[in-house]
C-alpha cells in the first residue's frame, strides 16, 4: 500500500476502538492533508463523525484537552497539520504530558496520539515556517513520549498499533511530501 492509504487505514483502525477520539483543526472539514486521512471516518463505524473534533487554532490549549481527555480514559489521537505547530504547545507537552507518570509517581500514565506532518514542498512549498523537521531536538527534550518517524509507508500501520497498546504517549511524525509520492 501507499503512505497514504496506510494513514486511512491506520486511522480507520484506530476509530473502531470506543475509546479513540480525534482532536485537532481540520479533523472534521476539510483544510488540511490530515482531514483526507479522516474523512472516510464517519462512513466506516456508527456515529463515527462524533469522534472527529474541530477545534480552531489554539495548540496549547488542545494539547492540555487531549492531556485531560487521557486522564480520564480516553485515547485522543491529537492532530497538529504540521510539525511547526506543535512548537505552540511545547509547554503542555514538554512540562506537563512528558512529565506525568513521573510527576505523579506513576498514579497517571495519559496516553496521546499525537499526530504531525512535516510539511510537503512538493507541489507548493509551504515556506520556511510550515515546513521544519523538528525530530532531533523534540526527541533529545521528551523522556516518557515515544518519537516515531514515519519514513516508509510499511512503518505506518504497525507504528499507529502500537501507539495505542503501548501504556504512554507517543508522538509519530508524517511526512507530507510521501503523501501522495510514496
Amino acid at each position: 500500500m501507499k503512505y497514504k492509504e496506510e494513514l486511512v487505514r491506520s486511522m480507520e483502525a484506530l476509530a473502531r476502538y470506543e475509546n479513540t477520539v480525534f482532536v485537532g483543526q481540520s479533523v472534521k472539514h476539510s483544510g488540511n492533508a490530515i482531514y483526507n486521512t479522516l474523512k472516510t471516518i464517519p462512513d466506516i463505524i456508527p456515529h463515527g463523525e462524533d469522534k472527529l473534533i474541530e477545534v480552531p487554532v489554539f495548540e496549547e490549549m488542545q494539547m492540555g484537552m487531549c492531556t485531560g481527555m487521557a486522564m480520564n480514559g480516553i485515547v485522543p489521537i491529537c492532530c497538529f497539520p504540521r510539525f511547526d505547530f506543535i512548537l505552540r504547545c511545547m509547554d503542555a507537552l514538554v512540562n506537563h504530558l512528558d512529565k506525568m507518570q513521573h510527576m505523579t509517581e506513576g498514579t497517571f500514565k495519559p496516553k496521546v496520539i499525537m499526530r504531525t506532518s512535516i510539511g510537503a514542498k512538493n507541489p507548493l512549498d509551504g515556506g520556511i515556517q510550515h515546513t521544519q523537521d523538528y525530530t532531533d531536538p523534540i526527541m533529545r527534550m521528551l523522556y516518557e513520549v515515544n518519537v516515531v518517524s514515519l519514513n516508509e509507508p510499511e512503518q505506518i500501520f504497525p507504528a499507529y498499533e502500537e501507539a495505542y497498546k503501548t501504556e504512554c504517549s507517543t508522538l509519530l511524525i508524517e511526512w507530507g511530501d510521501y503523501y501522495n509520492e510514496k
